[in-house]
C-alpha cells in the first residue's frame, strides 16, 4: 500500500506559500494523544486503549492538504520509568520536543495537574523559539463550571512566565474533545498559523512513516490490551515474523507474541486456546480493515523472561534509538 511507502521522491514540488512542519504531541499517559492523531488523519495509525502507556514508540502521522503538510509526532506518555522499556519510551517522547516546529502539550482537563504534567512543563520551559499549545482535552466530560475554571487555571499556571524565565516560548491554550470533535479543527487551524513555509517532505498519499508489518504488530498488541487485564498486556511485545502477499490477493501473516513469564503465556493462550483465538480473530478483522484485503493470521506465544528490564532485549523487540 502506498500509504506506508518510504519517501524517496526528491522532486516533490509545492506552490508558493506552501507550509510544512513537524508537530510534537506530548503529554502524560492516557490524555488522548493517539485518539487525536487518528481523528485528525481520518484513519487509524496509532493504537488506542484505556490502559496507560499504550503508545510505546514515536509515530509520524502525515496530514497533507492543498497548501500545507502537517507531520504529527505521536509520542509515548511521559511518566516515571520503572524499566528499560519505560526509559526508552520517555526518551522517545522528550526527544520529540526538540524536533517539533510546534508543540502540543496535551492534558486531561478532568484531572488536576500531577507530577508528570509538571515534569513535562519543566521540559517545555527550556523551549524559547517555538510555539506551545496547551490542549485541554476531554471537555466533553461534564465538570461543574467552577471546577473546570480551577483546572484550566492550574494547567495554565504551568506555563513558564515567572521572572528569570524570559523570554518564554509563546504559549496558547485551547479546550477540545479528541473523541467527540469539539474544537479539533480549531486546534488544527491554530497549528497551521504557526507552521513555517517549507517543502513537501512526504508524498501526498503517505500517511505514516511506519511499514505495514510494524502497524500490523501494533494492531495485534492492541487486541491483547483490549482483551487482557492487569500486568499481562504491559509485558507483551509483538514481532511479525512473516508477511507474504500471495498471488490470490491473500496476505499471510505470522507473528510471535512475547511475554515475560510462563504464567502470562498461559493467561494469553487461555483455556483450550480460547483467548488466543479471540485475540487472533479480532486482530485479523482490524488488519483487514487497514489493508483492505483478506488476511490469514497465525499467532504464536513465547516467553522471553523479564525482557522489559534488559536493554538488549528491548532493542530486539524493535524499540531502537534512531
Amino acid at each position: 500500500m502506498n500509504e506506508f511507502q518510504d519517501s524517496q521522491d526528491s522532486e516533490l514540488t509545492t506552490p508558493p506559500g506552501f507550509k510544512s512542519g513537524f508537530v510534537a504531541i506530548v503529554g502524560k499517559p492516557n490524555v488522548g494523544k493517539s485518539t487525536l492523531l487518528n481523528a485528525l488523519l481520518g484513519q487509524k495509525i496509532s493504537i488506542v486503549s484505556s490502559k496507560p502507556q499504550t503508545t510505546r514508540d514515536r509515530i509520524l502521522g502525515i496530514l497533507t492538504q492543498d497548501m500545507a503538510q502537517v507531520i504529527f509526532i505521536d509520542t509515548p506518555g511521559i511518566h516515571t520509568p520503572k524499566n528499560s522499556l519505560g526509559e526508552y519510551m520517555v526518551t522517545a517522547a522528550t526527544d520529540a520536543i526538540g524536533e517539533g516546529d510546534v508543540i502540543v502539550f496535551m492534558v486531561d482537563l478532568t484531572e488536576w495537574p500531577d507530577e508528570n504534567d509538571r515534569r513535562i512543563a519543566r521540559a517545555l520551559s527550556e523551549v524559547r523559539d517555538r510555539p506551545i499549545i496547551l490542549a485541554l482535552n476531554k471537555m466533553d466530560h461534564l465538570l461543574p463550571p467552577d471546577e473546570m475554571k480551577r483546572h484550566i487555571e492550574a494547567y495554565w499556571a504551568l506555563a513558564p512566565t515567572q521572572p528569570g524565565q524570559e523570554p518564554p516560548a509563546p504559549w496558547e491554550w485551547i479546550m477540545l474533545s479528541a473523541t467527540r470533535g469539539d474544537n479539533r479543527q480549531e486546534l488544527l487551524d491554530q497549528i497551521m498559523v504557526h507552521l513555517p513555509e517549507g517543502p513537501l517532505y512526504y508524498p501526498t498519499e503517505q500517511i505514516t512513516d511506519k511499514q505495514e508489518r510494524e502497524v500490523v504488530a501494533e494492531l495485534i498488541r492492541e487486541q491483547v490490551l483490549l482483551h487482557l487485564k492487569q500486568e499481562v498486556p504491559h509485558s507483551v511485545a509483538v514481532i511479525v515474523e512473516q508477511y507474504d502477499e500471495r498471488k490470490n490477493g491473500l496476505v499471510h501473516i505470522a507473528a510471535t507474541i512475547y511475554v515475560e513469564r510462563d504464567s502470562q503465556k498461559g493467561i494469553l493462550i487461555g483455556s483450550g486456546g480460547h483467548m488466543l483465538k479471540q485475540i487472533g480473530a479480532d486482530a485479523r478483522h482490524s488488519i483487514q480493515r487497514m489493508l483492505d484485503c483478506n488476511i490469514y493470521l497465525e499467532l504464536w506465544v513465547k516467553v522471553r523472561k523479564n525482557w522489559r528490564n534488559d536493554e538488549r532485549e528491548v532493542r530486539r523487540m524493535g524499540y531502537r534509538d534512531e
